[in-house]
């Protein structure tokens, strides 16, 4: 495995280089060298070998050739990537954030050890799907530097059938959302017709995004022409064709395909998850994730007894294999139509473990026939496109925030040189090898 060879103060290494040609990328606080970097033209992912990648506060000022690598003042820092990869920090589409003060039996420190699993795994961005109390805070503490976490785009409390009992408090909680500082809100089963309506409508007045399950009162059809963001997970696409419990048709496939691209909705898989919430995954192989040590006991010994609950005897293993291949091919057929997907693993939840969690999502999204390079590119390039109007993320290229993981091997070849990691960018930040290990071995003697 190639190492992070450490940081130099001199410019020793790059004697004999061409000097830098742009006078907006002369003094960069960070440089990290000798790095190939993956890049995107259009979906096609494209590696440029011998590459320097310049940081200036918590931004990518430049990606420079090596050879143009030179005269960077001794006050720049640099970090040696000795030949690794540099890929844009992954986005977590359908996360959960804790809560940041005590909640049931969760130690104090949960929330931000689950934050940091986030970061040490490269999602350097996480779109947090149920809203808590004080996740606010813990969003605006982030952002200045008094914690250590991915950037966080929150949905407030969840919208469904035990939070809202009317038309009017429907109303009434989108205006509180968005006046608390919401980013988004979260819909969830159980709101009637009428209630989802008036939701979406003042969603629209107040422009707030919308985004999450499909309510069965609702129906697929009407959420599409309400405007939701995004439609997460299958399950949504599965009621509407009828086929939770039996193969799907092609021609059902190709219907709910040609309604995602009519109304150009984002589709946020999880697949992994709701592969493991259905029965369709080996509880054996589950319960042997080396990252579970990494949660706390009470979390580890619910989800290690998920399947031996009573309420779990419905399960029914055909069913269960039927479902998730529905699933995986109505995620074949939307990204062979080139629909809006964007990487999701709805961690932290059953047997998923942020940041580790991405690692099941690729496995079984490559089992399903997509292409690696298209994961990167649903996981980084497609999600910044989705919060292009507050920032710009997801590209290595002048100007995006500073969010990357260098990796010892090539991501593009196996998807396992993802748990290769050399160190991670959080805006300007660089957690490096080292710092990770430590942090990563506080947590676990913390949850023995």
């Amino acid at each position: 495995m190639k190492r992070i060879v450490g940081l130099f103060t001199t410019m020793a290494l790059l004697a004999g280089c061409q000097q830098v040609q742009s006078e907006h990328v002369s003094s960069p606080d960070i440089a990290v060298i000798n790095a190939n970097v993956v890049t995107f033209n259009g979906k096609a992912a494209q590696l440029l070998s011998e590459r320097a990648v310049y940081i200036e506060d918590d931004r990518i000022q430049a990606v420079v050739p090596m050879a143009a690598a030179r005269n960077l003042p001794e006050s720049t820092r640099l970090i040696d990537a000795a030949d690794g990869y540099v890929l844009a920090g992954f986005t977590e589409m359908h996360g959960h954030v804790p809560p940041a003060t005590d909640f049931g039996d969760l130690p104090r420190r949960y929330a931000d050890d689950m934050l940091y699993l986030y970061v040490a795994n490269g999602v350097t961005t996480v779109r947090g799907m149920l809203g808590y109390p004080h996740q606010l805070q813990l969003k605006t503490d982030i952002a200045e530097g008094r914690r250590q976490g991915p950037t966080l785009y929150l949905a407030g409390p969840s919208f469904n059938g035990n939070s809202i009992e009317s038309v009017e408090q429907a109303t009434q909680r989108v205006i509180e959302q968005r006046e608390q500082g919401w980013d988004l809100l979260k819909i969830h089963p159980g709101l009637t017709l009428a209630e989802y309506r008036a939701l979406a409508r003042t969603a629209r007045d107040s422009d707030m995004d919308f985004a999450g399950h499909v309510p069965k009162d609702v129906g697929l059809k009407v959420a599409l022409e309400e405007g939701q963001r995004t439609i997460d997970h299958m399950d949504g696409y599965l009621e509407f064709v009828d086929a939770l419990d039996r193969p799907i048709t092609e021609q059902e496939l190709a219907q709910l395909v040609d309604l995602t691209l009519q109304y150009d909705v984002g589709v946020v898989p999880t697949q992994a998850l709701w592969s493991t919430l259905i029965g369709a995954e080996d509880p054996q192989q589950l319960a042997h994730y080396p990252e579970l040590d990494l949660v706390p006991p009470s979390v580890r010994e619910g989800w290690l007894g998920y399947y031996q609950q009573p309420s779990m005897g419905y399960f029914n293993q055909d069913q269960a294999d039927v479902q998730q291949q529905n699933r995986q091919a109505l995620l074949k057929a939307l990204h062979d139509a080139d629909a809006k997907l964007i990487f999701g693993t709805d961690a932290p939840q059953l047997f998923s473990v942020p940041g580790f969690s991405i690692h099941h999502e690729i496995r079984i999204m490559q089992q399903a026939g997509i292409p690696l390079e298209a994961i990167y590119y649903y996981a980084t390039v497609a999600a910044g496109d989705y919060f292009a109007e507050q920032d710009r993320f997801g590209r290595i290229e002048g100007g995006h925030r500073a969010d990357f993981m260098v990796l010892s091997e090539n991501p593009l070849e196996d998807a396992e040189a993802l748990r290769q990691v050399l160190g991670v960018m959080v805006r300007g930040e660089w957690l490096s090898r080292n710092d990770i290990d430590k942090k990563l071995q506080e947590i676990r003697a913390a949850y023995q």
